[in-house]
Parts: structure tokens; sequence; C-alpha cells
């Protein structure tokens, strides 16, 4: 049985966070790459803020670069981290992206590695030789179980998409049994948070495709702060009530959008609040003076940073307008 870490074990890094915080991209900073006249003189402002040399004209290398940045604060704070738990939930969602990917692969005969990424706690090659030889045994318990159902859920539909379902499921399981193993209610908000934009955007896209309560009941993930059932009687009726359901909590803004998007169009400023609902709640972070709850909105806010950078870069490269870009990036952290 692990200690108990108290939030006092975090002064230390606490601290050091608060420095690092000083090296996230401010608003400031993101409009003045936004606004820059040229490509390279965008990515010019951003090496200078420590990021490496970006290519925004190619989409894989930047995402290589970006998993790179990724893994090196996870490596970093890694070392001096109290509880390698909170690592964790920022690496475990590699782990079920890699299994969709081997066992996508698998299924098409084709290779999986440019679809792979090495920032998972287990590693790709390690993944990669367990699921090819079915011995799951040395993996993590929730992954081996993950791995095995979507494996015979694959093989028995030939639907990726319901295999994917299955990981996506067992993933959100994982990070919700790991937060409630360290005992952080920030943590533990944080996961359901992370679930209840999930559900909400499967009872948009669910409504939007025709399809009934039965078949979101299928998708809907367990551990949100918003009752299955509600959102399901909402399914029933067609949308009707959805205002109504989330209006007490921080998805009410991106509820409204969802409702206004059923009819049809683009779900991009549906998605953005959603996403955006999740930062507002790890926001609270910034007014902890020490614990867990820096660490977690300090790597969460990471995430955000390089999503946006990815909106922003590519945006850029592709001729979108700096109003259309400035509308798709998620709320900053600072």
């Amino acid at each position: 049985m692990r200690n108990k870490i108290k939030d006092t074990d975090y002064l230390a890094i606490s601290a050091r966070i608060k420095a690092m915080e000083t090296g996230l991209l401010t608003r400031e900073r993101m409009e003045q790459v936004l606004e820059a006249r040229t490509d390279e003189e965008a990515l010019k402002l951003l090496q200078e803020s420590g990021y490496p040399e970006l290519h925004a004209t190619d989409p894989e290398s930047l995402d290589a670069a970006l998993s790179a940045s990724r893994e090196e604060t996870l490596a970093d704070l890694a070392d001096s981290v109290p509880d390698p738990r909170y690592i964790d939930i920022f690496k475990l969602k590699y782990d079920y992206h890699n299994v969709k990917a081997i066992l996508k692969a698998g299924a098409m005969g084709v290779s999986s590695d440019h679809m792979l990424m090495d920032m998972g706690r287990v590693s790709t090659a390690e993944l990669k030789k367990a699921l090819q030889s079915g011995e799951l045994e040395n993996l993590p318990p929730m992954v081996a179980s993950a791995a095995a159902e979507a494996r015979e859920v694959l093989e028995t539909t030939r639907d990726p998409q319901l295999s994917d379902i299955v990981l996506d499921r067992w993933c959100y399981k994982d990070m919700d049994a790991v937060a409630e193993t360290t005992g952080s209610a920030f943590l533990h908000g944080y996961v359901k948070a992370q679930i209840d934009a999930a559900n909400l955007r499967s009872l948009v896209r669910t409504i939007r495709m025709g399809k009934n309560e039965t078949f979101l009941a299928g998708i809907l993930f367990a551990g949100g702060d918003v009752a299955e059932d509600a959102i399901l009687k909402v399914s029933a009726a067609k949308g009707s009530g959805m205002k109504e359901l989330y209006q007490s909590t921080r998805f009410h803004a991106a509820a409204e959008a969802g409702a206004e998007a059923l009819g049809g169009g683009p779900l991009t400023e549906f998605e953005k609040l959603c996403d955006d609902a999740v930062g507002d709640y790890l926001a609270g972070a910034q007014f902890v003076p020490f614990g867990e709850a820096p660490l977690v909105g300090y790597l969460a806010a990471r995430e955000t940073e390089y999503t946006n950078l990815r909106i922003l870069l590519i945006g850029r490269s592709t001729g979108l307008p700096a109003d259309v870009i400035r509308s798709r990036l998620r709320a900053s952290y600072v």
C-alpha cells in the first residue's frame, strides 16, 4: 500500500511549477504568433519561447516536434514529482491510442509504426510485441483487458469504430481509477470534467446523426458528474432539455451551442466550448499555493498549448483567416 502523500510534500515542486508557468505562452504571445507577417517570423517567436524548430507546412513533422516537447516536460517532472501517478494520468491515454493503432493496422495488414506515439506508460515496442504475440500479462491490467476486449470486438464486427469505443471506455475507466487511488479531489474532478465533456459531445453527435438513446447508451462513459440516465432522457427527447440539464454546470455554454447545432452546421464552436469548460475547471489550480493541483493544472495547460499551436500553425500555413483561427483556439491558462 502506497503511503498517502500530503499536499505539503509538493512544496518544492509547486514552487518549481510556478516558475515554469512563466514559460507558458500567454494570450499576448499567441496573438503575436497569429499576427506575424510570415510563417518564418511566427516560428521565430516560438523559438524565442523555448520551442524547437517547427515545420508548420508538414503536420507529421509538427506533431513529432510537439510530441518530443511533451515527452521532455513529462520526463523532466517525473524525476521530482512525489507521486508518479500524477504523471501517469497524462501518459496513459497514449497507451490506448497505441492499442487502437496496432489493432487497426493488424486488421488491415499494414504497419502501425507511423501512427504510434511513444509517450505512454508502456513503450510502443513492448506494446506492439505483446499485442502481436497475444501475451498481455505484462501490460498494465486495464490496458490488457481493454486490448483483449477491443480485439474481440474488432474481429467479431470488423467495425474499428466500435473497437475504439471499447478502448475509450477503458481509458476513462483507467484515468478514473488512477485519480481515485491518489485520493486527490482535484485530480478526480479533472477526470470527471473530461468525462462530462466527452458525454456531452456524444449526446450532440448522436442526435445529429439520427441515432437513438439505445445507441447513445453504448457509448456514454461512466464516472462523470452529469448522470447518464439524465443524458439518455435528453437524447430520447431529441435534445429537448439539454440546456436545462447543463444549466447549473460549467458546460452550460457548450450545451447551448450544442443545442443550436442540432439542426446541422459546424460543430467547431461547440467543440471549443467543451474544451474550454474543462479548462475553466483547471484554472482554479492557479489559486492553490501548493499541492498536486498546480502540477495537474500546469500539465493540462501544456496539453492545451500544444493543441493551440497545432491549430494556429496549420491554420496559418493553409491560409485560414486570423479570425477563424482565433475562434478555434482553446481558452488559455495564462
